[in-house]
């Protein structure tokens, strides 16, 4: 039996089976697929996500193939700057650049290829799954091998549904969708440049024009992406014609410049799963949440996705932490992931706004002052893991050792106690450890950067969760004690003891 069966191998599929894999849980992935898709699709993900691929070991060859990006800026039809997004170009607090663009065939298959080195991972494509049974202890896949026509079934104790907009775990958890309040038609084309062309440069551009709203994305190499969005009128058929879609940024581009490499109509959602988990079943990445593109974090969800979860079902699966702790994962992630959704569809009405008087008044406020959007950090929801505390449930920053390694370089997929020098003995070390099922890193060696870290959260340590969130932070030893008994508390029981710490 597989400790985890995961339905869907795209980015969030094969990022939380290669997790998992770290992890040494034995993982069945089934795709109807024979291949990845070979066209772009998400051309975008952040330094979080980095460290993701960095803790399965393919981060390096990953930013080999990516371009950072400088920012974005949303221009109205008189390109007057409304909204200015830049993105710095230096290392940032997670240890990687703040955004990279990525052309996603290139990421499938250096995730697939580091899947295919596990030894503990079975991947079974044209498999396409009809029928989940759920018994007390297990769940039973039934699936048919689209190469002959068999049918076959693997069990697992639990199923994640990586499955994307049209989930059919979803479906069989029985949740509907919560509606943002975004859904319009656009046109989608990727480009790939044949001469030296540089009209609209390195930052993504929205154009905020109430005739014809567009998006430039300045993708990796030669490749350029234009999303426009489409009137109520206008037929997709017609639109996804290639002179259709020379007419529509010929300002800018012609064919002399390009080859068109695909153009596709897609209509932009802004959805949340009401339920992310019916007892062995779970959803990860669309099937759980659709953002629209406007932030660029459609696939950075999913990836978060993957990291809160995967640690969890470890403890879950080879720890002996209560099956209670996987109700954290929608509590903790569907807040967060609604932050971002509500974000890309505040700056979709922006971008979108067509009605006169709308954008008179987008352009008179915007316009003569303009926006500085800045990326979004926002803390996990409430759940049991979560503290009173402010830093409690944020993303942690990944200061380097003395040595200039970087701290996810030595915790590995471990919690890890940043402290102080001398605040941590061998004994207390041994002590810490006990109270805890799960593996745990201790990082005293009084870098600056670590002691700049320490001295921005005021405390004297730091607990920082495997998927790179902070737990809670303690001034002292006896502090340090209590938020361990408290975590393993909820490790063991999912829930907490008695907090033993106020708000910081």
């Amino acid at each position: 039996m597989f400790d985890v069966a995961i339905i869907g191998l795209g980015p969030v599929g094969a990022t939380l089976a290669n997790l998992l894999a770290t992890y040494g849980l034995k993982v069945a992935v089934l795709e109807r697929e024979p291949a990845p898709y070979a066209l772009p699709r998400a051309v975008h993900f952040d330094g979080e996500c980095m460290r993701v691929f960095d803790a399965i070991g393919v981060a390096e060859e990953v930013a080999a193939s990516c371009h950072i990006s400088p920012g974005m800026k949303f221009v109205n039809a008189e390109g007057r700057l409304l909204v200015d997004w830049p993105r710095p170009q230096g290392i940032g607090a997670q240890g990687w650049n703040s955004s990279y663009r990525f052309h996603q065939p290139d990421l499938e298959r250096v995730l697939r290829a580091r899947l295919d080195s596990q030894a503990n991972v079975s991947v079974k494509l044209r498999s396409e799954v009809y029928a989940i049974e759920t018994a007390a202890r297990h769940v039973t896949v039934r699936f048919e091998d689209l190469t002959c026509g068999r049918l076959e079934s693997i069990d697992a104790a639990y199923v994640i549904g990586a499955d994307g907009a049209r989930s059919l775990v979803r479906r069989l958890i029985g949740s509907e969708m919560t509606d943002l309040g975004l859904h319009e038609r656009w046109l989608v084309f990727d480009v790939v440049l044949k001469r030296p062309w540089s009209v609209l440069g390195d930052h993504s551009v929205q154009f905020c024009d109430p005739s014809r709203p567009l998006t430039y994305v300045r993708g990796v190499g030669d490749r350029r992406r234009f999303e426009i969005m489409l009137h109520a009128n206008e037929d997709a058929a017609d639109m996804v014609r290639p002179e259709t879609v020379w007419s529509l940024i010929q300002r800018w581009m012609t064919p002399d410049d390009a080859d068109l490499e695909r153009a596709a109509v897609y209509t932009f959602h802004a959805l949340v799963a009401q339920r992310w988990r019916r007892g062995r079943l779970m959803l990860a990445g669309d099937s759980a949440h659709q953002t629209p593109p406007f932030l660029g974090q459609g696939l950075c969800a999913g990836i978060r996705d993957a990291a809160n979860l995967a640690w969890k079902l470890k403890a879950v699966c080879l720890l002996g932490a209560s099956d209670a702790l996987l109700d954290t994962y929608q509590d903790e992630r569907a807040p967060h992931a609604r932050e971002y959704i509500q974000l890309a569809v505040e700056l979709g009405r922006i971008i979108q706004a067509r009605d006169p008087h709308e954008v008179a008044e987008r352009d008179r406020t915007l316009a003569a002052a303009p926006r500085m959007l800045r990326s979004l950090s926002p803390r996990l929801g409430e759940s049991a893991l979560r503290l009173a505390q402010s830093a409690s449930g944020i993303v942690a920053p990944q200061p380097s050792l003395a040595t200039g390694t970087r701290i996810d370089a030595i915790a590995g997929q471990t919690f890890t106690i940043l402290a102080k020098p001398n605040l941590i003995d061998t004994a207390s070390a041994a002590a810490l450890r006990a109270r805890l099922p799960f593996p745990m890193t201790v990082l005293d060696d009084g870098s600056a950067e670590i002691i700049d870290c320490l001295t921005e959260f005021k405390a004297a340590a730091i607990v920082i969760r495997p998927d790179r969130y902070v737990f809670g932070v303690a001034s002292d030893l006896s502090q340090l004690y209590g938020l361990l008994d408290d975590l393993g508390s909820v490790l063991n029981t999912g829930k907490r003891g008695v907090e033993v710490l106020q708000s910081t």
